[in-house]
């Protein structure tokens, strides 16, 4: 049997796996596996320095595909005016997409004792209830069940039977932790959830942070920098700057509307001091292209690294919905939340924990 493996579809997913190593004793490290999922993420050339830091015993690549994908599959999706019809159209679903999800996987995952998964909605996680393969779950971003609890939004009306087919059954498949073959769920804040489930397990990802060696610290710097010359340019470039303002960029919306938000939020902030922005991984609006004189910090580095910087300092660092509390770079960090985003979009698109 192999040791462990860890399914990531985001370079926070793959970050934290790091972490999740980096914390076990020297000579368990380099036994585990990282699966690095192409559906929601261009990670270029990630693999290559994952191979270089020698954490990991093999970094493969996992061509993943969405539901959306598979012709065969868009049958199942038709509305249905009875309940008992939509079920058996799910329960139908449900089978044969973890069966063609299985046909992508580069590894046999029963080989391994211990299966990680970030973000089990995405297809890996109907592939493994599918064949009863016991897994971890791992949150998919930091406290993101707090704003957005994904299994009981997307299974609102009559919840408690489609957790129960899918907990106690596996005829259908719920994300989070309501897989019958998930053995628990790992979340940062069990305090911050409204709905708290019985198989989230609390493992604070700054405990995992601060156990971390000078050297772990330089592994992850190595890792997850693309251009760790030119982030270090930038940063001694902007360190007089006393007032330094961060903007993190998310995928949010459509990009005419991002670009909006955006453009209106460097007009709110850049009489405080030097706007710096952030670029999500996954954003794809050109923000170079958008603003030629703003210094830009590259897009696939984990908004996490800059943490590892102990001089730098921002006056403060500015998101819309993600997650701030992991940020400790700056003086003020501002989440600017549901209320905002309703200027610029239907309420219903991000409210979604208030319509559970």
């Amino acid at each position: 049997m192999k040791e462990r493996i860890y399914v990531c579809h985001t370079y926070y997913h793959a970050y934290v796996a790091f972490l999740k190593e980096l914390n076990l004793p020297k000579e368990k490290r380099g036994q585990a596996t990282l699966l690095l999922s192409s559906m929601s993420c261009r990670f270029e050339n990630l693999k290559d320095r994952v191979d270089a830091s020698g954490l990991f015993e093999a970094c493969l690549p996992f061509d993943e595909k969405r539901d959306s994908e598979y012709p065969q599959l868009q049958k199942y999706h038709k509305p249905n005016q009875s309940l008992v019809k939509n079920l058996f159209q799910r329960i139908l679903f449900t089978k044969k997409f973890g069966e063609l999800t299985a046909k992508t996987l580069p590894v046999n995952m029963k080989e391994y004792r211990e299966i990680y998964v970030f973000c089990d909605s995405d297809p890996i996680g109907f592939y493994l209830n599918r064949y009863r393969i016991p897994y971890h779950a791992v949150e998919d971003g930091l406290n993101c069940l707090k704003n957005y609890d994904a299994a009981r939004y997307d299974n609102r009306g009559h919840f408690a039977l489609k957790a129960f087919l899918s907990e106690r059954l596996n005829l259908i498949f719920i994300q989070n932790g309501y897989g019958k073959y998930c053995i628990d769920m790992e979340v940062n804040d069990i305090s911050a959830i409204e709905h708290p489930y019985r198989k989230y397990v609390e493992k604070r990802r700054q405990d995992l942070v601060d156990a971390l060696s000078d050297e772990d610290k330089e592994i992850i710097l190595r890792t997850f920098i693309r251009n760790k010359e030119e982030l270090d340019q930038q940063i001694n470039a902007a360190k007089d700057q006393q007032d330094k303002i961060l903007l993190l960029t998310e995928p949010l919306c459509d990009l005419k509307t991002r670009e909006r938000i955006f453009r209106d939020l460097i007009g709110r902030y850049e009489k405080e001091g030097m706007i710096i922005l952030k670029p999500h991984p996954r954003d794809e609006l050109d923000y170079h292209q958008l603003f030629p004189n703003l210094m830009i910090i590259d897009a696939t580095v984990p908004m996490e690294m800059l943490n590892y910087y102990p001089g730098l300092r921002f006056r403060k660092a500015v998101a819309v919905l993600t997650e701030v509390t992991g940020i400790h770079f700056a003086e003020e960090v501002i989440r600017l939340g549901s209320d905002f985003m309703d200027a610029y979009e239907d309420p219903k698109i991000h409210r979604q924990n208030e319509m559970i």
